[in-house]
């Protein structure tokens, strides 16, 4: 992902509306993104074409189709196909030969994930292990990782704020302007550091933050 923070809201596709896309295409959604759907079943697409800001049934391994839909022109398709391997691994490879820059896939088997990695995929997730409300916030690219608890409570690792670098934990006081606890400060390379009030943020650190889910999600859509 790039170290940059994306503008708020913006565009994904999303292709296969199953249990996995459709989670990821509700939580997108939620996030701000405009969502433009993908199923071969016109069942699929009935149900969700009141819920997504577009929604089109088609053949997700024909290259034309793709292209008459734009889905050439967004920055992230995530392929949420897993029962039928030919058809998933189809869809990446015509994502990847259109130019689509950044391809998540679901994959139902480590086999099955290396070869939607060789044909094209950027990033690889399980669903038994990645829910597709967390797989949203990570293809945001807000969060390097999300993990949501059933209470409400959701702990994420995210950039250190812009001019953060230098300043202390105390100083930044998240607390009290965001309303989440930072856990631990981290630099690539380095051990992790449990945060103190005066522990001085490095330069491209990520910070470990906890707290309430909806203000967790709203501290790192800002930050």
């Amino acid at each position: 992902m790039a170290d940059e923070k994306p503008p708020k809201g913006g565009h994904v596709a999303v292709i296969g509306l199953g249990r996995f896309g459709g989670a990821v295409a509700e939580s997108l959604l939620e996030l701000g993104y405009e969502v433009l759907g993908v199923d071969s079943d016109p069942r699929l697409v009935q149900d969700w074409s009141d819920r997504l800001t577009q929604v089109a049934e088609a053949d997700a391994t024909d290259e034309e189709a793709l292209r008459q839909l734009g889905v050439h022109e967004f920055g992230r398709a995530v392929v949420g196909i897993g029962t039928n391997l030919e058809t998933s691994v189809l869809t990446v490879l015509t994502l990847a030969e259109i130019g689509v820059p950044e391809i998540w896939a679901k994959a139902t088997s480590v086999k099955h994930g290396k070869i939607l990695s060789s044909v094209g995929a950027d990033h690889v997730v399980f669903p038994e292990s990645d829910m597709g409300e967390r797989v949203a916030h990570l293809i945001t690219g807000r969060m390097l990782d999300y993990i949501e608890f059933d209470d409400g409570f959701a702990i994420a690792k995210v950039r250190a704020p812009r001019g953060a670098a230098g300043r202390t934990l105390g100083d930044l006081a998240l607390r009290t302007r965001w309303g989440v606890t930072v856990v631990g400060t981290k630099r690539p390379g380095e051990d992790f550091v449990y945060a103190r009030p005066e522990t001085v943020i490095p330069e491209n650190a990520v910070l470990i933050v906890a707290g309430d889910t909806a203000k967790v999600e709203s501290y790192a859509a800002e930050n």
